[in-house]
């Protein structure tokens, strides 16, 4: 995509943390310079974390190989309830402060949230089955994971479905309100569930080794590099698509997308 050199330039773009000043014409070029940053970062980091998971990092005595697959599930874990809650906060900041351009973040956002939320699932089951005996079990974090994923994909129905754009981010946000209170209830819910009908199964648990850890943390920051990277592009075409009819953008871009 082109830059905008005509109708914005470098010396007029305004920090990142000035949400007040914030436009989506800045934020389509902001996204457009680090992108490319974090894109990079996320191709090193992962490269190097998958090196010390898979070469690097030695054979657990218990779970033998089984236990690898934590250097994908665990950062995917942790990162779809980030971007959940990253999700909920900014697209309830957007509401109250009636800044659109931060409802077209959490938009961007949510697709994101949602991959990691089913990654976390299905490397999950493919971990569980040869150390519980089995793909699914109701435990608590999987089950809240459950519901993270549910809510990720009828936040991106209620974007999708809806035409007009501000009742689609008043029922999202809404939605992505709701379900960010609703977590903790739940998991503590299903915890103490678990613990009156018989012991908890155990968690999915790496022997905690510095090498292993390393390992982890650096996916788990590539990873981050990738949901911003992904973010990032996905949030200029949203931009772009709800901006079509602006001036800047027919300027720019010579018709309308």
């Amino acid at each position: 995509m082109p830059a905008l050199s005509t109708t914005l330039s470098s010396d007029e773009s305004p920090p990142l943390a000035a949400w007040s000043a914030a436009t989506p014409q800045r934020g389509y070029v902001h996204a457009g310079r680090l992108c490319p940053w974090f894109a990079c970062a996320a191709a090193v980091l992962c490269s190097i974390g998958l090196f010390v998971g898979l070469v690097v990092a030695q054979t657990d005595p218990h779970q033998h190989e089984h236990y690898r697959i934590a250097f994908i599930h665990t950062p995917s874990l942790w990162l779809s309830v980030a971007i959940y809650f990253i999700t909920a906060g900014t697209a309830g900041y957007g509401l109250v402060r009636r800044q659109r351009f931060l409802s077209m973040i959490a938009s961007a956002l949510a697709p994101t949230g949602a991959l990691f939320a089913f990654l976390a699932l299905w490397t999950g089951s493919l971990w569980g089955k040869p150390i519980w005996g089995a793909w699914w079990v109701w435990e608590a974090r999987l089950t809240a994971e459950l519901l993270v994923l549910f809510l990720f994909l009828g936040y991106v129905a209620l974007q999708e479905g809806i035409d007009d754009t501000r009742r689609a981010d008043r029922a999202s946000g809404l939605l992505a309100l709701i379900g960010a209170f609703g977590l903790p209830l739940l998991y503590f819910a299903v915890f103490r569930w678990s613990g009156m009908y018989g012991a908890a199964p155990q968690g999915l648990s790496a022997p905690g080794t510095p090498v292993i850890g390393t390992g982890i943390l650096l996916m788990s920051l590539g990873l981050l590099a990738y949901a911003v990277a992904a973010t990032l592009a996905r949030l200029r075409n949203v931009i772009l698509k709800r901006e079509r009819n602006s001036e800047w953008v027919i300027q720019n871009f010579g018709a309308r997308p």
